[in-house]
């Protein structure tokens, strides 16, 4: 069938679909939710993804043993929620803890949900070949033994507050029975990972690359089914083409908009706008060590007052406004203001582009020939930053920081990248400097891996400055083993003071995620470390539905289909 004969059977289908019956003030089951975004997730192997639209299929389509709540605490089990495990015990001296697993989970292929599940999920998460991010961060968790097909028991090396944090976050429940003829090696290119089996509220339906993917209701799920009949992630292939699907009416969510779309999303009545406390934040990094020789430090970075020298040139509060306009604030450094442990007053290096200009002069680096850019030695002061070219907003950043930098005599030369090669490039610490972005955990703990000495040595580690200090380690470790609120604040504190004056990164800002959806869908809170956390109950009234709300789930006439026609 030729496209536009394709496109007129869609559109009669559409107008065809009888719309729903059920009486609106029940919250009754049904719609569908179509989410616009600029990209495809990497991978759907909990334990191996990396960006953000795969976290949201994969929290949709696994479960974990218990779910963290909407206040983010992560001392002990306070605010926890029952998921896959219905109760759990703690040991007498806390360094064990026994989750009982609810006897009616089930995986989507019918298959109960055991114990043996739980212990395969630590050993492979954990297992060197594999080359999961997450084996870092469930160090603490020395073993996990199965007494019987209902008990899953964690044993820890010591007693932290967030053992069970460890235990429950950051490991969803994979089924053993689907992956166990696999080596870990070879997950990611295998067919489990084109077609995940879970336990989530919400069954994998299909991933069509640079298109769409659908996930639809478990309907007969132990939590109870969800609200909205499926869900639909329709990939654009660029931010603007993916904000148009949105205020056309295509898609029904936009989860990032910009400043520069809230006019134009005033326009539609239909429109709405939700803000909520993110837990990211940007940065320009930099690498303190040679990329030619990681053994010798950075010819530039290397040096500490050089480094405060330019971040001192930076008005980080301009760059954000100019950039994000009312969309976010100056970044504290490596953490956010959602987090119970962090100071807004955090003390910064601040702007001074006459001091900065005085530093770098008493360092040596001096305009000699009069061409604008410092040299030393007949070495000009200039330096490669990384972007992705994908990020409209990552590459204002750079721009913005390019000029204010040339000010104070230093020549920043950009390189745009697409995202894939940019991350390749910092993992191998084959880098000058880099615009970064990270969406951190609900625990503060997360910076370890990012700016602690072990993810700058740990093979998969995260911390590609290569910033190392045992002052802010040992600060780090502290705020992490008080039990005591205001010592863990009082701690982190100290170790955010200590790094923001070492300056491995000029913090950047942190966003103000601000969300667009349509008025008939009806929302439930948007988490700070996961929007997405409460989908399955959202619903839209069975009198405010349209005709893609009651199209059968994988039908040829599904908004996937027409993603896909729009791709060809």
């Amino acid at each position: 069938m030729a496209p536009m004969n394709r496109i007129r059977v869609l559109s009669m289908l559409l107008l065809c679909a009888c719309v729903g019956t059920e009486s609106p003030s029940a919250k009754p089951t049904g719609g569908t939710l179509v989410n616009s975004i600029g990209g495809d997730p990497d991978i759907l192997v909990p334990p191996l993804l990396s960006t953000v639209q795969a976290g949201e299929v994969v929290d949709l389509v696994y479960d974990r043993l218990a779910d963290i709540g909407d206040s983010l605490s992560t001392l002990n089990d306070a605010g926890f929620t029952p998921r896959l495990a219905d109760r759990w015990t703690w040991s007498a001296d806390s360094l064990s803890i026994a989750f009982h697993i609810n006897s009616s989970a089930k995986w989507h292929d019918g298959k109960p949900v055991r114990s043996n599940d739980v212990r395969f999920t630590f050993l492979s998460t954990t297992d060197s070949t594999l080359g999961s991010g997450t084996k870092g961060l469930v160090a603490n968790i020395d073993s996990v033994t199965t007494p019987d097909s209902a008990t899953a028991v964690f044993w820890f090396h010591s007693r932290t507050p967030e053992q069970f944090y460890d235990a429950t976050y950051q490991m969803p429940i994979m089924p053993e029975h689907v992956w166990q003829g696999i080596a870990p090696s070879a997950w990611r290119g295998s067919e489990p990972a084109k077609h995940p089996i879970g336990s989530g509220q919400y069954r994998f339906l299909r991933w069509i690359p640079k298109a769409a993917v659908e996930v639809v209701a478990d309907t007969g799920n132990y939590r109870g089914s969800p609200k909205l009949t499926r869900v639909i992630w329709t990939i654009a292939p660029d931010f603007s083409t993916a904000v148009t699907r949105f205020l056309s009416g295509e898609a029904d969510f936009f989860e990032q908009l910009r400043a520069e779309n809230l006019a134009e999303v005033a326009k539609h009545p239909e429109l709405r706008t939700k803000q909520y406390r993110g837990l990211g934040y940007n940065f320009a990094q930099f690498n303190l060590r040679d990329p030619a020789n990681h053994a010798r430090p950075h010819p530039i970075f290397g040096n500490r007052e050089l480094r405060r020298a330019l971040t001192m040139a930076t008005d980080r509060a301009k760059l954000v406004r100019n950039a994000f306009d009312s969309l976010a604030l100056p970044a504290l450094g490596p953490t956010v203001r959602a987090y119970p442990t962090t100071d807004p007053n955090l003390s910064q290096i601040p702007f001074d582009l006459s001091r900065a200009r005085q530093i770098l002069d008493s360092l040596g680096w001096r305009d000699a020939n009069g061409d604008g850019i410092r040299e030393l030695n007949g070495n000009p002061l200039q330096f490669s930053l990384l972007v992705t070219g994908t990020s409209k907003v990552r590459v204002q950043l750079a721009v913005l920081l390019q000029e204010q930098l040339r000010q104070a005599g230093v020549k920043v030369n950009i390189e745009q990248l697409d995202f894939p090669v940019l991350v390749e490039r910092e993992r191998k610490r084959a880098f000058d400097a880099a615009i970064g972005w990270w969406n951190t955990q609900p625990s503060p703990g997360s910076v370890r891996g990012s700016w602690g000495t072990a993810g700058s040595r740990a093979s998969s580690g995260t911390n590609y400055s290569s910033y190392e200090n045992p002052v802010f380690d040992a600060y780090v470790d502290s705020a992490l083993a008080s039990f005591d609120r205001s010592k863990r604040k009082a701690y982190f504190s100290k170790a955010y003071e200590t790094i923001i004056q070492d300056a491995p990164a000029i913090w950047l800002a942190e966003p103000i995620p601000t969300v667009g959806y349509h008025s008939r869908l009806q929302l439930a809170p948007l988490r700070s470390d996961a929007w997405w956390a409460h989908i399955p109950d959202w619903w839209i009234p069975a009198d405010k539905r349209i005709p893609r709300d009651n199209l059968p789930a994988g039908t040829s006439a599904s908004p996937v289909d027409s993603a896909v026609m729009k791709t060809q």
